[in-house]
């Protein structure tokens, strides 16, 4: 009977639903398909063809995994992608599937995805006549007195028909009989049939009568039934049981305890004796699950809760109660008790993941469908009334659908896979019982990457300083970007930028940025230069940045001193210097005058004196390279003194070179008339000495030049805090010292000849040759190189 309700209340809800639809949404309701088919068809039978009804490309359907979805773990119906029918795959058993005489509907979910549609096809089960109607007992005996009035009714077992409609038991035919006929009794849905007296009954003309009962129904063909029915004639007891209610009704919760009693029936017979005795019995016609949960004591009338009973399985009961005298033959009062299950709120909402899409691009727009969820609870009114929210603050949020509690998960916020690259996601679906069930179920939601993030160096422009001299085809340096992007979208390659000269010295692996020379530097003919890497994604499309690299060239020391004073004339670094016997102490011989290619220390010359005739003579400065006495001659020294002076650089590795002097000392009168054609030979010497030097500083402009145009290019170009200027200066102490000063940021450096700043810093690791200068800028914001 509950089944039967049930399926009522689906047919009228569902009747509802589809004209709430037709109102709120129009010819949009009209999605729902409904079909029908018998019973027991074969597998493999065609319901009908759910892809032309909802007008869809056939060709499409295996790529968008065209399927039912309905959450039952037997599925009866499948949908074949190749031509889009609806499909049966068992056996159905309408009888097992839906009991009761109720439309049988089975709902399906049929789902497409890309784009994401969900279609609801309605199927009907009807009944075939596959049941013969049939007696619980096969027989059934009657005592009946012989004075018992014509229109006596005796309740006969009711047959059972599990077919519906039309197929079930139609009407009950008895074997031709003069005492004896059928009448039908219609219950609810139930016929029960009597056995009637036409006319009184004679003991001693004939105590027992047999009869068949034949149950039909009303199938094509028909199938029946048949009870035996035998009739014992009795001396009179003619008073039967009768109950104080006819109908007994019991409204009880589906949470009552096992062993409560439910109510008492209560019969009365005014007979005497054992005639008046009673005793209460359930009729055995009622179904077996009765008996599993309702006890009928038979003295006192009591009924008792055997077994559990549960609202959302059937919620009202019927039982029919006799009560039966101890006369001979005894009579039979009967009632009927209706019992009643109202629900309790015992089940919590149960959340069912129709589709879901496990990863998501962090692209993706606004509203975008993630995932159906459908929520139910089996309780009614207000316990099955649900709330359903998501309950962390994620960039998620379920919208609804026209169909009560069908939710879409969509998209409500941008997402940034670099930020949050998974999200764990509860729905939490809550009914309005008291107290409220809840219920919650996890997703779990992967974001894909899109090449968004350009790959980055860690800082820009970048500085190296490479020592002149490096082997050709090693590598320098190596530049390195990130990017925060994933696997093809991460992977980055180095190329120098086209319009860059370096590449025809220069090399990048694309892999790894490390940054080959192709060719080995030479500090006295390149002190710097700059060039742009480009790092490029391996996303499609590409994105890519570029560094300014910026290389300074560091000075070794590769060259050796060169003697420009004394100069003979044939090449050798050595010269003859005459002086008066005369001269005081102090007196100024010659001055040895030497030049060094490099820079810094490796550039600054010491002179020292490697051989010497006299030690208490000569002097040497090992500075400037002058000679001069350290007394006044006497008679007693040497009219001839040779000098050789060694001149080596301050590099770790010094380089030198020697030169010798030869003085001869003569009397003040040969001094002064050689002093005419000695004038004349020194200036040939002067002139040869003037000559190298001007070679030398002419070459030195010109590169100075270069570097600054360079220089003040690079300073127009960016708007890094970036100069240089190169300076050369004559020292009149007889060595050329080089200098030459440039800024990155907030520093200056400086790359100094033998003087040094007062205030300088060297820089560790730049081989001595780089002093870091205080910073001394003009308010006006122009760079004061040397103050």
């Amino acid at each position: 009977m509950g089944s039967d309700r049930q399926c009522r209340l689906t047919q009228c809800c569902g009747f509802a639903i589809y004209l709430s639809l037709l109102l709120i949404f129009g010819g949009q309701a009209l999605a729902e398909l409904r079909y029908s088919i018998p019973e027991e068809v074969k597998e493999g039978t065609v319901v009908g063809n759910v892809a032309k009804d909802l007008g869809l490309d056939k060709t499409s359907l295996v790529d968008r995994r065209f399927r039912v979805v309905s959450g039952s773990k037997d599925a009866f119906f499948e949908v074949n992608p190749d031509n889009g029918a609806l499909q049966v795959t068992r056996k159905i058993d309408r009888e097992e599937l839906c009991q009761g005489s109720g439309a049988c509907l089975m709902e399906l979910k049929v789902l497409i995805e890309n784009p994401l549609e969900i279609h609801y096809v309605v199927v009907e089960i009807t009944d075939v006549n596959d049941h013969s109607p049939n007696f619980s007992e096969k027989e059934q005996t009657f005592e009946v007195a012989e004075h018992s009035s014509p229109g006596t009714r005796f309740q006969l077992h009711a047959a059972r028909d599990p077919d519906a409609g039309i197929n079930s038991i139609r009407t009950y035919t008895i074997t031709s009989n003069d005492y004896f006929e059928i009448e039908i009794s219609q219950s609810d849905e139930d016929k029960i049939p009597f056995l009637v007296l036409r006319k009184s009954l004679d003991r001693e003309q004939k105590n027992k009568h047999s009869l068949i009962v034949t149950a039909v129904d009303g199938g094509k063909p028909q199938r029946s039934g048949s009870l035996n029915v035998s009739v014992i004639v009795l001396d009179s007891n003619d008073n039967r049981p009768t109950f104080s209610h006819e109908i007994y009704h019991i409204d009880i919760y589906e949470n009552i305890s096992i062993g409560t009693v439910l109510t008492k029936v209560s019969a009365i017979d005014p007979d005497e004796g054992t005639n008046g005795e009673i005793e209460y019995s359930l009729s055995k016609t009622l179904g077996r699950k009765i008996y599993e949960i309702f006890e009928l004591e038979s003295v006192n009338g009591q009924i008792k809760l055997k077994g559990s009973v549960d609202f959302e399985d059937t919620d009202i009961y019927k039982l029919d109660v006799q009560a039966s005298d101890k006369g001979q033959p005894p009579l039979i009062g009967r009632c009927r008790v209706i019992i009643k299950v109202k629900d309790v709120n015992d089940n919590p909402p149960e959340i069912e993941i129709t589709s879901l899409s496990n990863t998501v691009s962090e692209d993706s727009k606004l509203g975008t469908v993630i995932s159906l969820i459908s929520v139910i609870d089996k309780d009614s009114g207000m316990n099955g009334k649900i709330i359903t929210h998501i309950t962390e603050k994620v960039p998620f949020e379920l919208k609804p659908s026209y169909k009560e509690n069908t939710f879409s998960v969509v998209t409500k916020e941008m997402l940034d896979r670099e930020q949050v690259s998974n999200y764990e996601i509860t729905i939490k679906a809550t009914d309005c019982g008291d107290p409220p069930l809840s219920t919650f179920k996890s997703l779990t939601i992967q974001v894909s990457d899109v090449n968004d993030n350009r790959p980055a160096f860690s800082q820009n422009p970048l500085e190296f300083y490479l020592v002149e001299n490096n082997i050709a085809g090693a590598s320098i340096f190596s530049v390195t970007a990130t990017d925060k992007d994933l696997s093809d979208n991460a992977v980055i390659s180095y190329h120098i930028a086209r319009d860059n000269d370096v590449t025809s010295f220069l090399n990048v692996n694309p892999d790894n940025g490390q940054i080959s020379a192709l060719k080995s530097f030479d500090f006295e003919s390149v002190k710097m230069f700059q060039f742009q890497v480009v790092a490029t994604d391996s996303g499609a499309p590409s994105l890519s940045s570029n560094v300014t690299v910026n290389v300074f060239i560091l000075d070794q020391n590769d060259n050796a001193p060169v003697i420009l004073y004394p100069v003979s004339s044939n090449g050798s670094a050595e010269g003859l210097e005459e002086i008066p016997r005369n001269v005081n102490a102090g007196h100024l011989v010659t001055k040895v005058r030497a030049y060094d290619a490099d820079i810094g220390y490796n550039g600054w010359l010491l002179f020292s004196l490697q051989r010497v005739t006299d030690h208490s003579l000569f002097g040497l400065d090992r500075y400037t390279g002058q000679i001069r006495t350290l007394r006044s001659f006497t008679e007693t020294d040497e009219a001839e003194h040779k000098l050789v002076i060694l001149v080596k650089d301050n590099g770790n590795v010094s380089l030198s070179a020697t030169a010798t002097v030869l003085v001869k000392v003569v009397e003040p009168k040969e001094a002064f008339a050689a002093s005419d054609v000695k004038s004349a030979a020194k200036d040939d010497e002067e002139n040869n000495v003037t000559f190298y030097l001007m070679i030398t500083l002419g070459s030195v402009s010109v590169l100075f030049l270069i570097s600054i145009i360079v220089l003040i290019a690079m300073q127009c170009s960016k708007s890094t805090d970036y100069t240089s200027k190169y300076l050369q200066e004559t020292n009149y102490d007889g060595t050329l010292c080089h200098s030459i000063q440039y800024r990155s940021g907030d520093k200056r450096y400086m790359l100094v000849g033998p003087r040094m700043s007062i205030g300088s810093t060297i820089v560790p690791g730049s081989h001595a040759n780089t002093l870091v200068l205080p910073d001394r800028r003009h308010t006006s914001g122009e760079v004061s190189w040397f103050k």
